[in-house]
């Protein structure tokens, strides 16, 4: 669902911007530097997780289309929803500066797309409403299903408004959101079952990593299995699996070859300095080698993300800890 510039206006990018940094300042208010002292290496894999997994498109049956992860709703049921944003929010950026994945104007709105609903409404309001009465494995199914759909229906809604009020591109609203928001049912849906296996296994393995699972528990003795099975699958998935991703157009590129008969629109003029701009800073674009497309250029990006994400979700986490913790 990474939303490309030529959807966008300049006033619509500025505002959605400002929306994602609203989120963002809320959620570094939020987060306890006494939390992070057993978030840190979780932040980092688990973000290195969904950078991995979001690599690896999977096809929709009988549409022509594919999804991928977003993951907003995995990482706030473990790290929490502010944690769970920030960190999905560094994903986004690193994916669209380091491999110009999505639009460098767009980064606001994909950053409130997909972390804000998938952290805040499915991580948060509907983790909390399912887990109420105890963490059951029932209800980590249930809650991951109905998480992910309505985060992913919420994104997909908020696509074709901020290109409604964009109005530089022919999309009709009605048709375009009538194939966007079908699409990411599906999508959402197989996420949720994907969320859900992750979820399970942590609560298999450990459970008061769960957040509402014994949150007296000390969860910082009990991250590092975790943490290094999560860290190990994300640099294979990156480095081998991703090798396997679906090359059919995802739910957003789908929807407008529908309409339009391309999956690419346009970008206006007052696009180019943006996308002149991403160009200069991706030195991995389309998650591959500047001189061409390989597959060592896809495993080369699916390991270094993976570790660039991962540095830079630890990074974030020792800074907010330093400057939230009182100085002796």
């Amino acid at each position: 669902m990474h939303m490309a510039d030529a959807l966008v206006s300049t006033a619509v990018a500025g505002t959605m911007y400002a929306c994602s940094a609203l989120a963002t300042g809320y959620s570094l208010r939020k987060v306890k530097a006494d939390d992070l002292n057993h978030k840190i290496p979780l932040m980092g894999v688990m973000g290195a997780f969904v950078f991995a997994t979001q690599m690896i498109n999977f096809t929709i049956p009988g549409t022509g289309s594919s999804g991928h992860l977003c993951g907003g709703m995995l990482l706030s049921a473990v790290l929490g929803p502010e944690a769970g944003f920030l960190t999905l929010a560094s994903v986004l950026v690193i994916q669209c500066l380091m491999f110009a994945d999505g639009g460098l104007m767009a980064l606001g709105c994909n950053v409130w797309n997909m972390g804000f609903y998938g952290c805040f409404v499915g991580g948060y309001l509907i983790w909390n409403a399912f887990m109420r009465g105890g963490i059951t494995r029932g209800r980590i199914v249930a809650a991951s299903l109905v998480g992910c759909v309505l985060s992913l229906l919420l994104g997909a809604l908020s696509v074709t408004l901020e290109t409604l009020a964009s109005g530089i591109t022919e999309l009709p609203f009605s048709i375009f959101a009538g194939f966007m928001l079908p699409i990411h049912l599906v999508i959402g849906l197989v996420e949720g079952l994907i969320t859900a296996a992750v979820l399970l296994f942590i609560f298999q393995a450990r459970p008061q990593l769960l957040r509402g699972y014994g949150d007296d528990a000390p969860a910082h003795l009990h991250t590092g299995a975790v943490a290094s099975i999560l860290g190990a699958t994300a640099l294979v998935i990156g480095g081998f699996f991703s090798l396997f991703a679906s090359a059919h157009p995802d739910g957003l590129e789908w929807s407008i070859e529908r309409v339009t008969g391309s999956t690419e629109l346009e970008a206006g003029s007052s696009h180019l300095w943006a996308s002149q701009l991403q160009e200069k800073l991706a030195l991995l674009p389309d998650y591959g080698f500047q001189t061409g497309g390989s597959e060592v250029g896809t495993s080369v990006s699916g390991i270094v993300g993976s570790f660039l994400v991962l540095a830079v979700c630890v990074l974030l986490c020792m800074l907010i800890r330093r400057v939230k913790q009182p100085s002796n």
